[in-house]
């Protein structure tokens, strides 16, 4: 089947739709989430990788690269028992009808993505027990000013070789700089520049079995070094 291209309005990004309703990005040429099974992606990755549910806690802060269709916010909420917070950077968000149809696909995440949609373009979204901050922009700008930390990140941005900029160095410094003591870090890539990076910035960095056909994933805590550095 041939995909069929959404155009787009002012500022959304412009994508395509594969079979399954799984949206990507023509910018980028990239898959919003994967096409073997984008939830079960996100708990693989993301949820089991920063060892989730087991250390929420009242106020654990979890950040994000990349929103996309909000739909690791949305696997979080449907796990958390606890109230927590959620910073997301995106640099090219949805609109909300491209996130109607992207989230079609979840209809067991039905409520949560309709709370999210309620709220969107707010700034700040409550979905489920997760309080969402959006922050919209190039996170080689608005990472570095943002004042929080995070407990855990997902690092879930498009891939490292379509998207260099989001990966690099700088960045990965800054995740680091932004991770709270005993913080962690998951991401479906083990690319070896990106794993080198995190590993720069104070995680000590493991590779685990990736999701679906994909054979590696990386995951990190921050090491008592970095911390110490951090005061």
């Amino acid at each position: 089947m041939e995909p069929i291209q959404d155009q787009p309005q002012q500022d959304e990004p412009l994508l395509e739709w594969r079979e399954g309703g799984v949206p990507v990005s023509t910018r980028f040429d990239d898959p919003y989430f994967s096409l073997a099974g984008g939830l079960a992606e996100t708990r693989h990755v993301f949820l089991d990788g920063n060892d989730l549910p087991a250390r929420l806690r009242p106020g654990f802060h979890v950040a994000e690269l990349g929103f996309g269709t909000g739909l690791n916010c949305l696997a979080l909420a449907a796990i958390s028992p606890v109230p927590i917070r959620m910073t997301s950077f995106e640099a090219y968000p949805m609109s909300g009808a491209q996130m109607e149809r992207a989230h079609a696909a979840f209809p067991e995440l039905a409520p949560l993505a309709h709370a999210l949609r309620q709220g969107w373009g707010q700034g700040r979204i409550a979905v489920g027990r997760v309080d969402l901050t959006l922050v919209i922009g190039d996170v080689g700008q608005t990472l570095p000013a943002w004042q929080g930390r995070a407990d855990a990140w997902f690092l879930d941005g498009f891939s490292p070789a379509r998207n260099p900029a989001m990966w690099s160095d700088e960045v990965m410094a800054e995740v680091g700089r932004h991770t709270a003591p005993g913080g962690s870090f998951a991401t479906y890539t083990a690319a070896g520049h990106v794993r080198r990076a995190l590993a720069a910035a104070g995680f000590e960095v493991q590779r685990r079995p990736g999701f679906g056909r994909k054979r590696h994933m990386s995951t990190g805590r921050l090491m008592e070094t970095a911390q110490d550095r951090r005061g």
